[in-house]
């Protein structure tokens, strides 16, 4: 049977290539939303985070009418760290929509996606988005993006994908590069007439693959997926089988069964193949189990999930300011957190630690983990983590380590810089193109030859450098990389931080904290230009006299410090360091706090 009043499709594109803004233009013309109301952008992007960064970082679902036809539309994220939340999305749909900016054209994120789409033999219709760009190239994308099909082996019928031309933000498609259409009439037209329609057996036993977990304080667990084959109904009994058969098929009740409908969840009796639904009432479930009926528990498979390429250690905070500003700080609750984070992320890892209060926790990336530290904090937890490192895997006896494929846009006066530190970073040029006044340049470079470069790199361009990476595949060891050329100022004191300590040391090196703050002995304050680590008295207050001088007590100069965000707090952090992060505060410290301590530590691993 055909579901031919139902369309399913992902949206799938490169960070900031304009995903959300297009489906925010489908909602208002998909008749979502009441003419007079009041709407704000990027509707779908509804996490603090999400709206703060500017990015999509959890796999949304929403729907649409067009004439008689119900569109379930799913926005992905486009940043690399966050593709498991794609990979296992494209499960739920029958064709993606792939969006590609008019300017910058397929970029690494693109590459990755659609090589999973065209894996799973969806169809794709390309949209070449942004064209109202001044810098748009809508000639030369076309066959970029043909291009990268052929490199990726599509098929002929893949091959021969619709073209669309969009302006997101002006809610306009048309079919000619040279001609702006009205509205995203030519879009809702193509996706009807191009994207297949679900097929399954209605009258057949249940199957449905749980694709996405949700929850909710009052109903628990909501489990997400699309109907492969049955029908399904509301407080109807259900076999629930594990993916990877490690339990045997379990019973269980669907309590509350909802459809998607415009933004929200709408409750519903039943639901049939080809349906995306969500339930409650199964407390156990997970991503990648199936859902039967009582007679046939056959389990689906389930696509298999990139594995984690970066690991830190979270730990309980032992510093002496421990318990000043979190609400959660035991080991158990933060074991019990990443366990629940596990439950909704599928490319995250969690496994204990070498003591009894470490947790090692292994993602896709920096920003994937950085993001997990940035929820946790603002939930009240409170609790240290180590310095990234890399995930080595041992092949026939050899070290392998993982590689990415690295594209770097800059301008052309800014390349020199960027291809010096590429080379001390182990980086391989495989392509360079001039686009205008700029330079596209392909690296393939060990990953961790870019942790802690971010920052650098804005540096060394000004501000004005794109870079994007993406997991290419695991190489042999490629030897040793310096990775920080700074050392650190530590502060050998504990006290509050004084303006006449501060400026006698501002000369050191620079400084990351004001007068008043308060410090700890083996904190860390500032960065010394040489690599090594400096003591210095940040409390150290000035000595009165009786005698007074012309100019003795004139007012302290002090330079601004430098205010590091969480990210540059990560990329700073040395081997033997530890960042301490709280609801309030974000502290770089040494792992051995006392300077004597550490001095003889250092000293043993030189000898």
């Amino acid at each position: 049977m055909k579901r031919e009043d139902l369309r399913n499709i992902a949206i799938i594109a490169h960070v900031d290539h304009g995903k959300t803004t297009l489906v925010d233009e489908m909602l208002k013309q998909g008749g979502v939303y009441r003419e007079n109301q009041v709407v704000e952008d990027r509707v779908m992007d509804n996490g603090d985070l999400e709206r703060e960064r500017g990015i999509t970082i959890l796999a949304k679902n929403t729907s649409v009418h067009y004439k008689d036809i119900k569109m379930n539309i799913i926005d992905t994220p486009g940043h690399a760290d966050f593709s498991g939340e794609v990979e296992r999305i494209l499960k739920m749909v029958n064709g993606v929509i792939l969006l590609v900016d008019a300017a910058e054209g397929p970029m690494p994120q693109t590459r990755f996606v659609l090589q999973k789409a065209l894996e799973m033999q969806h169809r794709i219709i390309i949209v070449v988005n942004k064209i109202d760009r001044p810098d748009s190239r809508l000639n030369e994308i076309g066959d970029e993006v043909l291009e990268l099909l052929l490199d990726l082996n599509a098929n002929d019928e893949q091959l021969d994908s619709p073209i669309i031309y969009c302006s997101g933000r002006a809610g306009t498609a048309s079919l000619s590069p040279s001609k702006q259409g009205e509205d995203l009439t030519v879009l809702f037209e193509t996706i009807k007439n191009y994207i297949p329609a679900p097929e399954g057996d209605e009258t057949g036993e249940l199957q449905m693959l749980v694709s996405s977990i949700d929850y909710n304080d009052y109903v628990g667990r909501i489990a997400i997926g699309r109907i492969e084959r049955g029908s399904i109904r509301q407080n109807q009994e259900i076999m629930v089988c594990e993916y990877h058969g490690k339990h045997e098929p379990y019973k269980a009740k669907i309590a509350n069964l909802y459809q998607i409908d415009g933004l929200g969840r709408t409750s519903v009796d039943g639901a049939k193949v080809g349906d995306i639904i969500c339930f409650s009432g199964v407390t156990n479930i997970s991503i990648g189990d199936t859902v039967t009926s009582l007679a046939a528990p056959e389990p689906l498979p389930f696509v298999k999930i990139g594995e984690p390429t970066i690991e830190m250690t979270f730990s309980v905070n032992d510093s002496p300011f421990a318990g000043r500003e979190g609400k959660f700080v035991t080991s158990r609750q933060i074991r019990e957190r990443l366990n629940k984070e596990m439950l909704k992320d599928v490319s995250l890892r969690v496994a204990d630690g070498d003591t009894t209060d470490s947790f090692r926790v292994a993602g896709r990336g920096e920003m994937h983990i950085s993001i997990l530290i940035e929820t946790m904090r603002r939930e009240g937890y409170e609790f240290s983590v180590s310095t990234p490192k890399v995930l080595y895997k041992t092949i026939n006896g050899q070290q392998y380590e993982p590689i990415e494929r690295l594209l770097i846009d800059v301008p052309e006066e800014s390349m020199g810089a960027v291809m010096e530190k590429m080379g001390s970073r182990k980086g391989e040029l495989t392509h360079m193109s001039p686009q205008g006044d700029r330079m596209r340049i392909e690296y393939l470079i060990p990953s961790r030859g870019l942790l802690g470069y971010r920052n650098e790199f804005l540096t060394d361009t000004k501000g004005e450098g794109i870079l994007n990476s993406v997991f290419y595949e695991y190489q042999p060891y490629k030897g040793d990389i310096t990775r920080r050329f700074t050392g650190s100022l530590v502060s050998f004191d504990t006290g509050e931080a004084v303006g006449y300590g501060l400026f006698k040391i501002q000369d050191r090196g620079s400084l990351f904290i004001d007068p008043g703050t308060p410090v700890y002995e083996g904190m860390i304050v500032g960065i010394n230009p040489k690599l090594e680590d400096m003591a210095v008295n940040v409390c150290k207050k000035k000595q009165l006299t009786n005698t007074r001088a012309s100019g003795s007590d004139e007012a302290l100069k002090l330079v601004p410090p430098i205010r590091l965000s969480l990210e540059m707090c990560i990329e700073f952090l040395a081997d033997d360091e530890l960042l301490e992060v709280t609801p309030k505060s974000l502290r770089l410290r040494k792992r051995i706090l006392d300077t004597q301590l550490r001095l003889k530590a250092k000293a043993r691993e030189k000898n």
